[in-house]
């Protein structure tokens, strides 16, 4: 149980910096307008997937989004 949670703090803060990472990038570099909408979109879905996977994972519910664990202790 303190794994998983050790995990999904672990997954949040690195999401939550490649999510920072993306918006800069994407405000350094102009792109046409739907492109950076999209590009958006994608992410936060898979972002949600993520973290779905890793709260069923913290509940002993993963059946099919198994996100890799780290193994703590």
């Amino acid at each position: 149980m303190i794994g998983t949670l050790l995990t999904l703090i672990i997954y949040i803060v690195i999401l939550g910096l490649l999510w920072w990472l993306m918006e800069y990038l994407l405000g350094l570099f102009p792109l046409p307008d739907p492109v950076p909408r999209i590009i958006r979109a994608v992410a936060v879905i898979v972002l949600v997937l993520i973290v779905i996977g890793l709260l069923l994972q913290l509940f002993g519910l993963a059946a099919g989004l198994n996100v890799p664990r780290l193994h703590f202790g």
